[in-house]
């Protein structure tokens, strides 16, 4: 099904807006921009077209224009009044730039110049334009527009409004005149649309963000294709209107993604399988304001979480991601999201969240990925239907890794002895001798009563023994303490979720409030 839409394209550099049309397939987002083109007879110059209006006496020359140098715009026909001189000519449209009147040039011309050289020019005036398709949207009207309000014949024009040419200007000659009207072997002209450029949607990215900064785009965004070809900032009239197309083209690079998810599935294991990927941006730590975000490219794929600068299109591009870390030893997490009436929720879901991290930018839906050594990754999306797949995605993948991996070994010591402390999906935490492999203490998931730890390599863990119902308490040292309780906590998460999916799901946060959006 194609969605198509009028929208404007907003040019950062001149702040002005101009006309498109959106059309949005499945797999291929285009910009269309009004021409006029030649629909019959012969056409001796496309991109200009010669005409010749005979002034009447009642509607002059049916038309109003606006714009002028002075401005750094050019003089463009406004309006055009249905059944006087431009009108009957068929060779003249609202968008229209006049490049020369009775073979003077005015494109440097002043908005009171052209005005003048239009009303002055005589009964038979003939005009040189060309179609101006990047036209400020300011300038052009819709075809058949009312005459203008005021009347501009006796007072100073405004190359911001009209200045109406429907008037009588000065006339040599009081009979009437025959009227303009095309002769039969001229060239025909319509405006149409016009496709100007194609994003396809494969692997595209979308950002609402002024480039460099933290600035929200107010009713527009910016596509990228996976080239880097950008649409260009497309505004939208209403909020709602932004809203509706940037769910409808997120939704279509998701199903995108899902088919190119399909296709490299078929070249994996089904221990090697994609859960899910797509573009986020990544807030990079350590650097100035005009350089928060940067985006990245997320995948969880068999028993890892990858960060890419790029996507993967090749099966040899996956051993080129920037980072790659063993799923059962990272922690997800989220921040941010907002509710229906856009109010902030913020969202500490487990214990430990950093809380730097907290209101220090305006995004909404941003999430973290807390890796080794203590390290994180903070990530944002553009909805909030995108953070509840997320994860849910990360929780299906660490899931999947637990019960097919079985069970981790860490070395680990305590007081000079080096031990092996494992933990096993079916059996819990086993603390074993590594020389003797003697095995010096065993509890089960459900015995595990809390844990402290150092922040550095120590932690504490609490066990209740079955039979005494006291607490002992077991202190290990290991080189990286937070691969370990990261591992904890995902053997626990998915023990839980096997014996209770349902809580996994009431636990979810964005899926309870994004849904509900």
């Amino acid at each position: 099904q194609t969605k198509t839409s009028i929208a404007l394209l907003y040019d950062d550099v001149s702040e002005n807006a101009y006309d498109i049309r959106l059309k949005l397939t499945k797999e291929v987002l285009t910009i269309q921009k009004q021409d006029v083109v030649c629909v019959s007879g012969s056409d001796h110059s496309a991109n200009h077209r010669t005409v010749t209006l005979r002034r009447q006496p009642v509607g002059g020359l049916g038309l109003s224009i606006k714009g002028g140098a002075e401005h750094k715009v050019p003089v463009v026909v406004s309006k055009i009044f249905k059944d006087q001189a431009a009108d009957q000519t068929g060779m003249l449209f609202i968008g229209d730039a006049i490049i020369q009147v009775n073979g003077i040039n005015v494109e440097s011309a002043t908005h009171e110049e052209v005005v003048h050289l239009l009303r002055n020019a005589g009964d038979e005036v003939t005009i040189t334009v060309q179609y101006l398709r990047e036209a400020p949207s300011f300038l052009k009207l819709p075809l058949g527009s009312p005459g203008p309000s005021s009347d501009h014949s006796s007072g100073a024009s405004s190359p911001l409004f009209d200045s109406g040419l429907h008037l009588n200007g000065t006339s040599t000659n009081t009979a009437p005149s025959s009227p303009s009207s095309p002769i039969a072997n001229e060239p025909k002209y319509e405006k149409r649309w016009l496709d100007t450029l194609s994003v396809p949607l494969s692997m595209a990215r979308i950002s609402r963000y002024k480039a460099g900064t933290d600035k929200l785009r107010s009713n527009a965004f910016e596509v990228l294709a996976l080239d880097g070809v950008s649409t260009g900032i497309l505004q939208f009239y209403t909020a709602q209107e932004s809203a509706d197309w940037l769910r409808a083209i997120s939704t279509n690079i998701s199903d995108l993604t899902l088919q190119n998810m399909k296709m490299a599935n078929k070249c994996c294991s089904p221990s090697d399988q994609v859960i899910h990927m797509g573009w986020v941006n990544e807030r990079l730590e350590g650097t100035d304001s005009s350089q928060l975000y940067k985006f990245k490219f997320l995948a969880l794929k068999g028993s890892s979480f990858y960060i890419f600068s790029t996507p993967p299109v090749s099966t040899l591009d996956w051993v080129r991601a920037e980072k790659i870390y063993n799923l059962c030893e990272v922690l997800f997490k989220i921040h941010k999201l907002w509710f229906a009436d856009d109010c902030w929720l913020q969202a500490n879901l487990y214990l430990g969240i950093h809380q730097d991290f907290d209101l220090e930018d305006q995004r909404p839906y941003c999430f973290s990925v807390m890796v080794e050594h203590g390290k994180s990754h903070y990530f944002n999306v553009e909805l909030g239907s995108e953070l509840a797949v997320w994860e849910k995605s990360f929780q299906r993948a660490i899931f999947l890794e637990v019960q097919r991996t079985g069970s981790k070994t860490y070395m680990c010591s305590w007081q000079g002895d080096t031990l092996c402390f494992t933990v096993d999906f079916a059996l819990g935490f086993t603390c074993f001798d590594s020389k003797t492999k003697n095995v010096l203490w065993r509890f089960k998931f459900s015995q595990l009563k809390g844990s402290s730890d150092d922040g550095k390599t120590r932690v504490k863990l609490l066990f209740q023994n079955l039979d005494t119902k006291q607490i002992e308490t077991k202190e290990l040292e290991f080189q990286d303490l937070t691969a370990v309780l990261h591992c904890i906590h995902s053997f626990i998460a998915a023990k839980v979720a096997s014996v209770d999916p349902v809580f996994i799901d009431s636990q979810s946060i964005a899926r309870k409030y994004m849904y509900s959006n």
